[in-house]
């Protein structure tokens, strides 16, 4: 389980940076970023660190390159831990930024660890997601998103 006070101050974080990201605002956000980039590395490696804070900061890097060793520290947590519902949405997250990325074998590879582990999971949309996107990517479809 996360730290609640760890979990509030990242929710919270999440909030202003999709804010800053909505109004442009690149001073805000990146120094929003940054205060969540120390709380993860703060807690890294203590009892206080957890794979969600590290899949919120992921979710907020945005270059692809930079962003995919963030998810799969995350993952590893969430393996460790072990957490289903984390790692089937850092998987699903993983695998999108994969597939833009033109990594369609490691994408297929998240997904099916995904697909595992939402079956332990009552969240119902996320396991749909999981199962079309990764249907799309064996059947060599294209993959849509909703946005």
């Amino acid at each position: 389980m996360i730290n609640t006070k760890i979990y509030k101050a990242v929710y919270e974080l999440a909030e202003k940076l999709m804010k800053a990201a909505a109004k442009d605002d690149r001073e805000t956000f990146e120094a929003l970023y940054a205060e969540l980039r120390a709380i993860c590395t703060e807690n890294e490696n203590t009892d206080k660190d957890h794979p969600e804070q590290w899949e919120t900061l992921a979710d907020f890097t945005e270059e692809l390159e930079d962003a995919l060793p963030i998810y799969q520290k995350a993952l590893d947590k969430a393996i460790a831990k072990p957490s289903n519902d984390h790692i089937a949405s850092i998987g699903f997250s993983m695998a999108t930024l994969q597939v833009e990325a033109g990594r369609t074998d490691a994408a297929i590879a998240n997904l099916q660890r995904a697909q595992t582990s939402a079956q332990g999971i009552e969240d119902d949309e996320m396991k749909a997601e999981i199962d079309e996107f990764l249907e799309t990517l064996t059947t060599g479809q294209e993959p849509h998103f909703d946005q």
